[in-house]
């Protein structure tokens, strides 16, 4: 006899009711209908406003975006036509083709949603004022925020156990060279090739704000008394110092100042140290050179330093996508100290100081030497790290420093300077190398070569100094330019690779250019971040030499190719 309903348990009647669900058929064709529309509805706006910006006149997008991936099968038909090696090998460089491509897609379609443009602000909003924050940062306490490299450098497995730089190696793309993640073998080669010269190298690898303000993430770190580092972070020093490099530490001094004057060391809602800490830091550094190179005496070099105010909202706050008008994270304003010099030997307010390529003293460094140096950072310049130094040491500086990837870019550039016959090295006494300690866990510690080469006969279109040229070209190959507001710099170039080029005269037989150009301005896309290989171009070039000074610094994608790197590049806006 079959149990009535009484008779029954709570979860026999649910599985029932369940598994004999009821619905009429209207009320089955509304919800299709909505579910259809909410659907289709975000390409069909997406389209729409793609195609309304296609006819205002915007040259970043030729066709609404999503279509974009079919470009791939041609330029993946041509990668396995002309690749080199085996069958199989270039089925495989084919498909790594297709995957660059696809990944590339998939990035631009997320980063060209309108809904996520218009739904993110004020939903991140919401989640800060639960005091969360995104995949990039995190929110601490009293208002201050912590970029989460940062927080996983302290976090983390030890940078130099196998387990993690297999997990490295393994989490690179498979279109991409694996990276090196053992700083060791990078650091001792360079300060090997740099002895060989008589050169000192000094290390000196920058805390992140936590290392030394772990209280302003939680207040579990309001005891801490010393800094915190990685776990492996005292045997690395330990075999530094076997080696014989001079490893010149800054978190103990900044740490012994906040405890001794109560004041923050570091900046609220930006990465960076604020300019009485980097200050600090760069006088004890010269003492230390001092203590450790005898340098040759120079004639006077008269600096003074002269106090301006900065006012900026810190890098990590952008990086949070807030409202324009959000009023979580105020602008913050600190008092930074120019450096200004006159090269005939008198000092004038206004004549800021200049790196001297002739100096025996070269830093190599990244946003930590910048950030009060480089004016689009946004927190003014001629007040950085290089600037302090040069005024502590009383003596010029020459200095090679780009935002991020510390752990090679600087090598690299010098690297690439030795290479094309313009030694950078010749006459220095001293190097020093300043990196965020968090790329000791994150970074791309490239082994790279010193050797002085001979300047190549110029094969590539490059202008006469001082003038520009129109010309038009395909791109071949482009650099990837970051996602906005996922890297702490909110200006960023690309690099690109043009052929079949052409003047106003017609085509240029066999003309080739490497062009360097902004992919973001101010956290937003330019163009140039949407070009991809075979897009035709018409642009005004001119030098890189001609703005070098001015734009060597900002954080800048280069090409894969090697060769293409060591060729002379132009610029264009």
């Amino acid at each position: 006899m079959p149990q009535t309903r009484a008779q029954l348990t709570r979860e026999e009647i649910a599985k029932i009711e369940i598994g004999h669900t009821e619905i009429g058929r209207r009320t089955a064709m509304v919800l299709v209908m909505v579910l259809l529309a909410t659907t289709f509805a975000v390409p069909a706006v997406q389209h729409l406003c793609e195609i309304l910006r296609l006819h205002g006149g915007n040259p970043g997008s030729r066709v609404p975006q999503c279509y974009s991936i079919l470009g791939s099968v041609p330029r993946a038909a041509t990668v396995l036509g002309n690749a080199n090696g085996s069958a199989w090998g270039r089925v495989l460089a084919a498909d790594r083709s297709m995957l660059r491509d696809i990944n590339e897609f998939e990035r631009t379609l997320e980063d060209e949603s309108v809904f996520a443009r218009i739904a993110l602000p004020p939903a991140q909003e919401l989640f800060v004022r639960a005091g969360l924050g995104n995949e990039k940062a995190y929110c601490g306490v009293d208002g201050w925020l912590f970029y989460r490299p940062g927080i996983d450098y302290l976090t983390g497995p030890g940078f130099l156990t196998t387990k993690h730089m297999r997990k490295r190696i393994a989490s690179a793309k498979e279109w991409e060279e694996p990276p090196q993640p053992d700083p060791r073998p990078a650091i001792i080669r360079f300060h090997r090739q740099l002895a060989q010269r008589g050169i000192v190298l000094v290390v000196v690898p920058t805390p992140g704000k936590a290392t030394v303000h772990p209280e302003k993430f939680s207040r579990a770190g309001a005891n801490a008394a010393a800094p915190l580092q990685n776990a492996s972070y005292p045997q690395f020093l330990r075999e530094l110092q076997t080696e014989g490099i001079a490893v010149f530490d800054p978190a103990p001094i900044l740490v012994e100042r906040k405890l001794q004057t109560g004041q923050p060391q570091y900046l609220e809602t930006d990465t960076h140290w604020r300019p009485e800490a980097m200050e600090a830091v760069a006088a004890y550094l010269a003492r230390f050179i001092a203590s450790r190179v005898k340098l040759p005496p120079i004639p006077p070099f008269p600096l003074k330093a002269e106090p301006r105010e900065a006012t900026n909202l810190g890098d990590i706050a952008l990086m949070l996508k807030l409202p324009p008008d959000q009023t979580i994270y105020p602008r913050q304003t600190v008092t930074i100290r120019q450096v200004s010099c006159d090269r005939s030997g008198r000092t004038q307010s206004g004549t800021f100081w200049h790196p001297s390529k002739a100096a025996d003293v070269l830093l190599l460094g990244d946003s930590f030497s910048n950030v009060y140096s480089l004016e689009p950072m946004g927190w003014g310049e001629s007040a950085g790290l290089a600037e302090h130094i040069s005024l502590a040491l009383g003596r010029p500086l020459d200095c090679i420093t780009r935002n991020d990837s510390g752990a090679y870019a600087t090598r690299q550039m010098l690297s690439r300077e030795l290479a094309l016959g313009r030694d950078r090295l010749a006459g220095k006494h001293v190097v020093i190398w300043q990196f965020a300690a968090r790329e000791l866990l994150v970074g791309d510690w490239k082994l790279l070569d010193l050797t002085v080469g001979t300047r190549p006969p110029p094969s590539f279109l490059v202008p006469e100094p001082g003038s520009t040229m129109a010309v038009s070209g395909t791109i071949e190959s482009i650099s990837a330019a970051p996602r906005p507001g996922s890297v702490p710099y909110k200006d960023h170039i690309v690099a690109m690779h043009l052929v079949d080029l052409e003047n106003g005269l017609g085509a240029i037989p066999g003309a080739q250019a490497m062009v360097y150009t902004w992919s973001m301005r101010d956290n937003v896309w330019t163009p140039a971040a949407r070009y991809r290989p075979g897009t035709r171009l018409t642009l005004k070039i001119r030098p890189w030499s001609d703005v070098a000074e001015k734009l060597d610094r900002i954080n800048r994608a280069e090409l894969d190719d090697e060769e293409l790197q060591l060729e002379e590049p132009c610029w264009s806006e």
